[in-house]
C-alpha cells in the first residue's frame, strides 16, 4: 500500500487542531504529551509514534477515515478497516439495519452513508420517493438531492424554505467539521439548486413555538407532516460502520399517522 510522505502528518494534525479550536497546550494536556513535542510534530521536526497519533486523533474527535489518513501520512498502516456495506463482514450490520427499517413501518426510514446516499430503506419510503424521477433515485438516491432538487421533493414540500435552510445547515456543518472535499462539493451542488417556481427560498423567522423543523409534504392522499431522528452505531471499529446512520421519520400529527397506517393496510391487501 502506498503511503504519503511522513512530513504530511504535521500539517494535517495542525489543521484538525485548528478546526477543533484547540491550542497546542490544550491538546498536549489532553493527549498526555508535551507542547514542545506536539509543536515539533506539527512542524515536521519530530515523527510521532503510532500510539501518540491515535491518542491525538481520539481527543480531536477525528473520523475513523481520517485517522487512517493520519497514520498513512506518518508512514504507518491504517488502524481501521473499511468494509463495503454489501460485504460479508457487514452481514450482521445489514441484518440489524433491516430490522430497524422494518420495525419502523408504517413510517418511512432509510439507512444513509456519510455522503447522504441511501444504502437501504423500508417500504414506507416509497411514499416520499414515489413521485421523484428515476434519475434522482438511481442506486438508491441521495437524501440532499431528493429534498432540494427542483424535480425532487421540493415542489411537494409545503415549507420548502425552512427545510432547505435546515438541510443546507446540516450539510455545511458536516463539511466544515470533517473537511471532506466530497461533502463540500455536494454542498456547493445542492445549495445552487433553484427553488421550484412559486416557492420562496427565504426561510423567514424561526417559529418560537416549534420544537423541530418539520417536513411538510403534499401527497395524493393529503398533506402530511414529519419530523426525523438519526441513529448511529456505538463504538464502531470499521470506517463504513462509523459513517452509517439510520434516519427515521415520525408523524407530527394524527392525520399523518392515520394516512400512513391506511397506506400500509392497502399495501398489505395488495400483497
Amino acid at each position: 500500500m502506498e503511503t504519503q510522505e511522513p512530513s504530511r502528518v504535521g500539517p494535517l494534525l495542525r489543521e484538525w487542531r485548528r478546526r477543533r479550536k484547540l491550542s497546542q497546550l490544550e491538546l498536549a494536556l489532553r493527549a498526555d504529551s508535551s507542547t514542545r513535542h506536539l509543536s515539533c510534530v506539527e512542524t515536521g521536526r519530530a515523527r510521532p509514534s503510532r500510539e501518540l497519533l491515535l491518542r491525538l486523533a481520539e481527543h480531536l474527535d477525528i473520523p475513523l477515515r481520517d485517522r487512517n489518513g493520519l497514520l498513512l501520512a506518518a508512514g504507518y498502516a491504517p488502524a481501521y478497516r473499511e468494509s463495503p456495506f454489501d460485504s460479508e463482514p457487514m452481514a450482521m450490520v445489514r441484518s440489524a439495519v433491516r430490522a430497524m427499517l422494518a420495525g419502523h413501518e408504517p413510517y418511512p426510514a432509510a439507512a444513509i452513508d456519510r455522503m447522504w446516499n441511501i444504502v437501504d430503506r423500508n417500504g414506507a419510503m416509497s411514499l416520499l420517493m414515489g413521485a421523484v424521477p428515476p434519475h434522482l433515485t438511481e442506486s438508491g438516491g441521495n437524501v440532499m438531492r431528493l429534498i432540494l432538487h427542483p424535480q425532487g421533493l421540493a415542489p411537494q414540500c409545503l415549507n420548502f424554505a425552512q427545510v432547505r435552510a435546515h438541510a443546507l445547515g446540516r450539510l455545511r456543518h458536516q463539511a466544515d467539521t470533517t473537511g471532506h472535499r466530497e461533502l463540500r462539493e455536494l454542498y456547493e451542488e445542492v445549495s445552487a439548486y433553484p427553488a421550484p417556481p412559486g416557492l420562496d427560498a427565504d426561510p423567514g423567522p424561526v417559529d418560537p413555538a416549534g420544537i423541530v423543523v418539520p417536513l411538510r409534504i403534499r401527497t395524493l392522499l393529503g398533506d402530511m407532516a414529519f419530523f426525523s431522528t438519526i441513529a448511529t452505531f456505538g463504538a464502531p471499529a470499521d470506517v463504513t460502520l462509523s459513517e452509517l446512520a439510520v434516519e427515521s421519520f415520525f408523524p407530527m400529527d394524527e392525520r399523518t399517522d392515520a394516512l400512513l397506517r391506511t397506506l400500509a393496510a392497502m399495501s398489505g391487501e395488495g400483497r
